[in-house]
């Protein structure tokens, strides 16, 4: 056997043993899922606090189309993941729901937020939910969203920082 088919043996070897322990880990991790997701939501509090946004509770449509009157829930929040509307919100059933998401809010706790529009009123339910119903309503979206939402924060921050450091070199006349 010539160099070329050792290497490609030994590559071969390596494609198994690392299929063999990416489907263990995959086990591992789908059975932690729930504890990962929750351990994520308590870290991110400080972040949501600072890019969290203020998301509508109920407002009016106007014959443009144009909403007026908001009125907005007064903690912040960042949308992690959407999903299929149910058929009805479970504080109403009279009223059925347009639009559904997971949201993540400036305390660490994760809601579903119902919205339900009759024709001139918006309105919407925040139900609570834990870290295991929203992995199993809306996937494995909402570790990747909340990954990603740290990590363009992380950005960010290094990017700001970087640029003050400029300034501040500039304004006391050292090298940058």
């Amino acid at each position: 056997m010539d160099e070329i088919e050792a290497g490609f043996e030994k590559l071969i070897e390596k494609i198994e043993e690392t299929r063999g322990k990416s489907a263990e880990l995959s086990v591992q991790v789908k059975e932690n899922d729930a504890k990962l997701l929750t351990r994520m939501t308590k870290s991110a509090v400080p972040v949501i606090k600072t890019i969290g946004l203020n998301m509508l509770k109920m407002g009016k449509m106007d014959t443009k189309g144009e909403l007026y009157d908001p009125m907005y829930y007064p903690r912040k929040m960042i949308i992690l993941g959407k999903t299929d509307p149910a058929a009805f919100r479970p504080d109403s059933p009279d009223k059925q729901v347009t639009d559904q998401f997971c949201v993540l809010s400036d305390e660490g706790k994760l809601f579903e937020l119902m919205y339900s529009f009759d024709g001139f009123l918006t309105d919407s339910y925040l139900n609570p939910i834990d870290a295991k119903t929203a992995i199993d309503h809306y996937g494995y979206d909402v570790l990747f969203m909340l990954y990603r939402a740290l990590s363009d924060y992380l950005k960010g921050e290094e990017e700001l920082i970087e640029a003050l450091d400029k300034v501040i070199g500039y304004v006391f006349a050292r090298k940058v």
